[in-house]
């Protein structure tokens, strides 16, 4: 009788564990938003069904960078800590004129000790950091190759970027760009990897074949964000000082158009059919989006400072983040209207990373 008892039991257990098991593939299966905090130190995340926080990653050190898709098995997070407490001369005085972000990743370089920093390997399943790699600079943006299998760590205040072999997990190699390099896109083939320069105002172009710089694009004042278009055609390029998006050819670094996007632009995006283009104004407190088919556009206020922005195409939805508040807006694409807001509790919302576990 016992060890019918015991074998009853045992089957009941494996159809729970089986039951559990199927849940969590179902949980899994949700499309998951991560999002650094900076100096919270932890990476988010958020269910884009409910739009909830259901988990939380730390050991990180002031992440603004985050890169991942659904090619890499993990997420790339770059770090933004300042130097040691008592090490004043990592730093120089920051500036009235300047936040203390910019300030941290844009004049570093002018230590007289270089800084160091890590840049986390995420394994998102396992909610944990794998491996850190130490980079010759602070990193404020991160980027991933289609392919998943390189990531680049932009040092601003080093006039660099590091490219790391994610498979190996170690540092590759460092390359010299322009002054105050900030945001960095791949192409789709992985071939090319542009840069903005913020203090060169200009766009380094590094072929990923030979890892070096091949070619050098003029732009507006201060370029920081920027997004490849579909058909890899053009770059949508965010010019802060000019309040400006500058569309430039992918071949040629030609300037083709102009487009006026309010005071300070920096978030931006493109839905998945290349039809609408979307750019926040932090110091605007505005969103706008362009309308690139009928070359049209449309501007809400949205405030306070309106920082980071991330579209999801599959739930037709829009999510920003605030500079100034720990929280994330919602909004329709289409009517441009806010569904939701969802507060993070502490920290800023950065680099945003959308990504559908396998």
């Amino acid at each position: 009788m016992m060890r019918t008892h015991v074998g009853s039991r045992n089957i009941v257990l494996v159809l729970v564990f089986g039951i559990l098991s199927l849940f969590a593939a179902e949980l899994y299966a949700a499309p998951l938003m991560y999002v650094p905090t900076g100096g919270s130190n932890e990476v988010l995340i958020i269910d884009l069904n409910t739009d909830e926080i259901v988990g939380r990653i730390d050991e990180l050190e002031n992440a603004h960078g985050l890169a991942g898709n659904a090619a890499s098995e993990y997420l790339i997070a770059g770090s933004m800590k300042p130097p040691a407490i008592g090490d004043e001369s990592a730093l120089p005085v920051k500036p009235n004129a300047v936040s203390q972000d910019e300030h941290e990743g844009h004049h570093s370089g002018a230590s007289k000790q270089s800084l160091k920093s890590a840049v986390s390997v995420i394994h998102p399943e396992h909610g944990h950091v794998m491996e850190r790699i130490m980079v010759p600079g602070l990193t404020h943006h991160t980027a991933i190759s289609v392919d998943g299998k390189i990531a680049a760590a932009v040092h601003s205040g080093e006039g660099s970027v590091s490219i790391i072999d994610v498979e190996a997990m170690r540092l590759s190699r460092t390359i010299k760009t322009g002054m105050w390099p900030n945001y960095a896109v791949f192409s789709q083939d992985g071939g090319k990897l542009f840069i903005t320069n913020g203090g060169s105002n200009s766009i380094s172009v590094i072929d990923t074949i030979a890892w070096k710089v091949v070619d050098e694009y003029a732009v507006g004042k201060k370029p920081e964000h920027m997004v490849l278009s579909r058909d890899e055609k053009k770059l949508f390029v965010a010019n802060v000082a000019d309040g400006t998006v500058m569309v430039v050819d992918t071949k040629t670094g030609e300037v083709l158009k102009i487009l006026d996007a309010g005071e300070k632009p920096h978030g931006i995006g493109q839905s998945s059919d290349g039809r609408f283009l979307f750019v926040t104004a932090k110091a605007g407190n505005s969103l706008t989006r362009f309308d690139l088919l009928k070359k049209a556009s449309k501007v809400i206020e949205l405030s306070p400072a309106p920082y980071h922005l991330e579209y999801f195409d599959e739930g037709h939805k829009l999510y920003i983040s605030s500079r100034k508040l720990p929280l994330i807006w919602v909004l329709d694409p289409d009517s441009l209207k806010i569904i939701k807001k969802i507060d993070i509790g502490k920290g800023v919302a950065h680099q945003m990373v959308l990504r559908a576990e396998k």
